[in-house]
Protein backbone atom coordinates (compact mmCIF):
# COMPACT_ATOMS: atom_id res chain seq x y z
CA UNK A 1 0.00 0.00 0.00
CA UNK A 2 2.88 2.39 0.60
CA UNK A 3 4.26 1.98 -2.58
CA UNK A 4 1.37 2.47 -4.35
CA UNK A 5 0.46 5.53 -2.23
CA UNK A 6 4.12 6.67 -3.11
CA UNK A 7 3.66 6.08 -6.84
CA UNK A 8 -0.29 7.68 -6.47
CA UNK A 9 1.65 10.75 -5.12
CA UNK A 10 4.41 11.34 -7.20
CA UNK A 11 1.94 11.56 -10.18
CA UNK A 12 -0.06 13.94 -8.41
CA UNK A 13 2.94 16.23 -7.71
CA UNK A 14 4.26 16.31 -11.40
CA UNK A 15 0.76 16.94 -12.39
CA UNK A 16 0.73 19.79 -10.44
CA UNK A 17 4.16 20.92 -11.83
CA UNK A 18 2.97 20.50 -15.11
CA UNK A 19 -0.68 21.61 -15.13
CA UNK A 20 -0.78 24.15 -12.07
CA UNK A 21 2.11 27.07 -14.33
CA UNK A 22 -0.19 26.74 -17.34
CA UNK A 23 -3.46 27.49 -15.54
CA UNK A 24 -2.22 30.18 -13.81
CA UNK A 25 -0.48 31.73 -16.94
CA UNK A 26 -4.42 31.28 -18.42
CA UNK A 27 -6.05 33.15 -15.69
CA UNK A 28 -3.29 35.95 -15.82
CA UNK A 29 -4.05 36.55 -19.38
CA UNK A 30 -7.74 36.38 -19.00
CA UNK A 31 -7.65 39.60 -16.82
CA UNK A 32 -9.97 40.27 -14.47
CA UNK A 33 -13.29 38.33 -14.28
CA UNK A 34 -16.10 39.81 -16.26
CA UNK A 35 -18.66 42.29 -14.27
CA UNK A 36 -22.16 41.26 -14.01
CA UNK A 37 -24.48 41.94 -16.43
CA UNK A 38 -26.77 43.97 -14.38
CA UNK A 39 -24.09 45.80 -12.18
CA UNK A 40 -24.39 48.78 -13.91
CA UNK A 41 -25.98 51.93 -11.98
CA UNK A 42 -28.88 52.11 -14.21
CA UNK A 43 -30.12 48.51 -13.18
CA UNK A 44 -30.41 49.93 -9.20
CA UNK A 45 -32.51 53.01 -10.01
CA UNK A 46 -35.73 50.84 -8.55
CA UNK A 47 -34.03 49.63 -6.29
CA UNK A 48 -35.75 51.34 -4.02
CA UNK A 49 -39.04 49.70 -4.19
CA UNK A 50 -37.56 46.71 -3.12
CA UNK A 51 -39.35 44.89 0.36
CA UNK A 52 -42.22 43.82 1.89
CA UNK A 53 -45.11 46.86 2.06
CA UNK A 54 -48.34 47.85 3.64
CA UNK A 55 -49.79 49.80 1.30
CA UNK A 56 -52.58 52.36 1.89
CA UNK A 57 -54.33 55.37 0.44
CA UNK A 58 -53.81 58.83 1.42
CA UNK A 59 -56.41 58.65 4.22
CA UNK A 60 -54.80 56.00 5.87
CA UNK A 61 -56.67 52.95 5.07
CA UNK A 62 -54.62 49.69 4.47
CA UNK A 63 -55.26 48.86 0.92
CA UNK A 64 -53.18 46.07 0.10
CA UNK A 65 -49.83 44.58 0.54
CA UNK A 66 -47.06 44.27 -2.10
CA UNK A 67 -43.92 42.38 -2.04
CA UNK A 68 -41.12 42.87 -4.13
CA UNK A 69 -37.76 40.96 -5.00
CA UNK A 70 -34.65 40.64 -6.46
CA UNK A 71 -34.16 37.96 -9.10
CA UNK A 72 -31.69 36.76 -11.74
CA UNK A 73 -28.62 38.17 -10.07
CA UNK A 74 -30.29 41.95 -9.27
CA UNK A 75 -31.05 41.71 -13.11
CA UNK A 76 -35.12 41.42 -12.47
CA UNK A 77 -37.75 42.75 -9.92
CA UNK A 78 -40.86 41.03 -8.97
CA UNK A 79 -43.78 42.37 -7.52
CA UNK A 80 -46.57 40.16 -5.91
CA UNK A 81 -49.58 42.22 -4.88
CA UNK A 82 -52.34 41.25 -3.10
CA UNK A 83 -54.74 43.91 -2.34
CA UNK A 84 -57.10 43.83 0.53
CA UNK A 85 -60.42 42.32 -1.51
CA UNK A 86 -58.84 39.57 -2.82
CA UNK A 87 -57.53 41.16 -5.84
CA UNK A 88 -53.67 40.26 -6.57
CA UNK A 89 -51.46 40.93 -9.52
CA UNK A 90 -47.59 40.50 -10.74
CA UNK A 91 -44.99 42.52 -12.61
CA UNK A 92 -41.85 41.55 -13.66
CA UNK A 93 -39.23 44.94 -14.24
CA UNK A 94 -35.95 45.42 -15.96
CA UNK A 95 -33.92 47.99 -17.23
CA UNK A 96 -33.62 47.33 -21.02
CA UNK A 97 -29.91 48.33 -21.50
CA UNK A 98 -30.10 48.04 -25.37
CA UNK A 99 -32.95 50.78 -25.26
CA UNK A 100 -32.06 52.26 -22.31
CA UNK A 101 -35.57 51.99 -20.40
CA UNK A 102 -37.22 50.54 -17.60
CA UNK A 103 -39.65 47.86 -18.66
CA UNK A 104 -42.66 46.59 -16.61
CA UNK A 105 -45.03 43.69 -17.97
CA UNK A 106 -48.70 43.73 -15.14
CA UNK A 107 -50.65 40.46 -14.81
CA UNK A 108 -53.84 40.10 -12.62
CA UNK A 109 -56.45 37.89 -11.38
CA UNK A 110 -58.90 40.52 -13.48
CA UNK A 111 -57.38 39.08 -16.70
CA UNK A 112 -55.36 42.33 -17.25
CA UNK A 113 -52.08 43.39 -18.56
CA UNK A 114 -50.54 46.24 -18.90
CA UNK A 115 -46.91 47.23 -20.48
CA UNK A 116 -45.02 50.32 -19.28
CA UNK A 117 -42.03 52.09 -19.75
CA UNK A 118 -39.94 54.68 -19.12
CA UNK A 119 -37.13 55.54 -16.24
CA UNK A 120 -36.01 57.74 -13.64
CA UNK A 121 -36.73 61.24 -13.72
CA UNK A 122 -36.32 64.09 -10.92
CA UNK A 123 -36.01 61.35 -8.22
CA UNK A 124 -38.48 59.42 -9.14
CA UNK A 125 -39.73 56.14 -11.20
CA UNK A 126 -41.87 57.16 -14.56
CA UNK A 127 -42.88 54.50 -16.50
CA UNK A 128 -46.58 54.76 -19.16
CA UNK A 129 -48.38 52.73 -21.49
CA UNK A 130 -51.45 52.38 -23.34
CA UNK A 131 -54.37 50.26 -23.13
CA UNK A 132 -57.68 49.68 -24.85
CA UNK A 133 -60.89 50.03 -23.43
CA UNK A 134 -63.05 46.58 -23.61
CA UNK A 135 -66.23 48.90 -23.40
CA UNK A 136 -65.32 51.39 -25.94
CA UNK A 137 -63.75 50.50 -29.58
CA UNK A 138 -60.94 52.03 -30.28
CA UNK A 139 -60.85 54.06 -27.21
CA UNK A 140 -57.10 54.59 -25.67
CA UNK A 141 -56.33 54.87 -22.49
CA UNK A 142 -52.55 56.08 -21.59
CA UNK A 143 -51.57 55.09 -18.13
CA UNK A 144 -48.91 56.83 -16.39
CA UNK A 145 -47.10 54.99 -12.91
CA UNK A 146 -44.96 57.20 -11.03
CA UNK A 147 -42.79 55.87 -7.75
CA UNK A 148 -41.41 58.53 -5.56
CA UNK A 149 -38.86 57.45 -2.61
CA UNK A 150 -40.09 59.62 0.29
CA UNK A 151 -37.69 61.10 2.96
CA UNK A 152 -39.17 58.83 5.62
CA UNK A 153 -38.48 55.50 4.20
CA UNK A 154 -41.87 55.15 2.21
CA UNK A 155 -42.73 55.27 -1.23
CA UNK A 156 -45.68 56.75 -3.31
CA UNK A 157 -46.86 55.25 -5.85
CA UNK A 158 -49.56 57.52 -8.07
CA UNK A 159 -51.01 55.51 -11.16
CA UNK A 160 -52.73 58.12 -13.66
CA UNK A 161 -54.62 57.53 -16.62
CA UNK A 162 -55.52 59.84 -19.83
CA UNK A 163 -58.04 59.26 -22.39
CA UNK A 164 -57.56 62.34 -24.52
CA UNK A 165 -53.55 61.96 -25.52
CA UNK A 166 -52.57 62.84 -22.07
CA UNK A 167 -53.87 66.65 -22.47
CA UNK A 168 -55.83 66.30 -18.57
CA UNK A 169 -55.41 62.63 -16.35
CA UNK A 170 -57.29 61.31 -13.82
CA UNK A 171 -56.07 59.61 -10.13
CA UNK A 172 -56.42 55.67 -10.40
CA UNK A 173 -54.90 55.20 -7.23
CA UNK A 174 -52.50 56.86 -5.08
CA UNK A 175 -50.85 54.56 -2.48
CA UNK A 176 -48.18 55.15 0.10
CA UNK A 177 -45.92 52.12 1.14
CA UNK A 178 -44.66 51.43 4.19
CA UNK A 179 -42.30 49.04 4.89
CA UNK A 180 -43.71 46.02 7.14
CA UNK A 181 -40.83 44.72 10.22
Amino acid sequence: MSFRCSVLCALTLLMCAFLLPGALHAADEAGPPPKAPCAASEHRQFDFWLGDWEVRDPAGKVVGHNVLTSLHKGCVMLENWTGAGGFTGSSLNIYDADRKKWHQTWTDSGGGLLTLEGGWADGRMVLIGDTVSADIPGEITVNRITWTPLPDGRVRQHWETSTDKGRTWKTGFDGYYAKRK
